[in-house]
């Protein structure tokens, strides 16, 4: 198992962030933050599947790991970003149980999987392809988000999955899809959270979560959840531009009051 699959599985408090940009620079500046590990975002972000693996061989770079959130269930794409070098997948809207054992077979060789063997980065292109094999299901991690009503409901036979490393709970879809947007959501929606993170704990798994900010992860720590993805780099670099610069104009205006 490696050390960061470990990590996962041993409940060790992970911080991460989402990698949005679409640039070998970005990801290099996030390794050298201080991260656990990065996530890059094929679902939303602007990023192909050519591109992929440049990030991913810039984390590398910095011994930092890296998951690709896949864009949806197929396991072509699952198979293009693990043989491309990821450390793991997040699958996002993992609704079912069929669907999580799904990203189970996608993500596994046989015979704990449907895999396909393929000469791609992550065995050097062909020429490790024995030593890779001998190590991919019990080094890889695979990360399934629950962020829909159909998904809160069967938390408990999509939790009962065995080969499920990390349960991720994705706040925003769920909000939207339990009708609890906004101030007036809030207790339903932290009622929601409360209950994957305890029906997931109890089978077992590691509970992952997003957060905006670090202003509550001391809260949801206490509920058990030690897996975090933290914004984004686009998220860090808009609200640290957007703060430099009303700093800058309020010292600016205090110089003109001055005079």
């Amino acid at each position: 198992m490696s050390d960061f699959r470990k990590s996962c599985t041993d409940k060790t408090p992970l911080i991460g962030t989402f990698a949005a940009i679409p640039h070998p620079v970005a990801i290099e500046v996030i390794a050298a933050s201080g991260v656990d590990f990065l996530c890059i975002d094929w679902e939303h972000a602007q990023i192909s599947r050519e591109r992929i693996e440049d990030l991913i061989r810039a984390a590398d770079m910095h011994r930092v790991p890296a998951l690709v959130r896949v864009p949806g269930h197929a396991p072509e794409s699952i198979a293009a970003v693990l043989d491309a070098g990821a450390a793991g997948v997040l699958v996002p809207r993992v609704s079912t149980a069929a669907q999580a054992k799904a990203a189970v077979l996608a993500t596994r060789y046989p015979p704990l999987g449907e895999r396909g063997v393929g000469p791609g980065r992550a065995a050097a292109y062909g020429y490790r392809i024995p030593d890779y094999l001998a190590k991919a299901n019990a080094e890889l991690v695979l990360a399934i988000q629950v962020e829909t009503a159909e998904g809160l409901a069967n938390i408990a036979a999509i939790a009962a999955v065995d080969g499920i490393d990390v349960i991720f709970i994705g706040p925003g879809d769920l909000s939207v899809s339990i009708d609890a947007m906004g101030p007036a959501g809030k207790d339903r929606l932290d009622a929601a959270i409360e209950t994957i993170a305890e029906t997931a704990l109890a089978a077992g798994r590691t509970v992952g979560i997003f957060r905006p900010s670090p202003d509550d992860i001391d809260l949801w720590s206490k509920a058990g959840i030690s897996f975090y993805l933290l914004a984004s780099d686009t998220m860090f670099l808009g609200a640290s531009l957007a703060g430099g610069i009303v700093a800058a104009r309020a010292r600016a205006a205090s110089q003109n009051i001055e005079k």
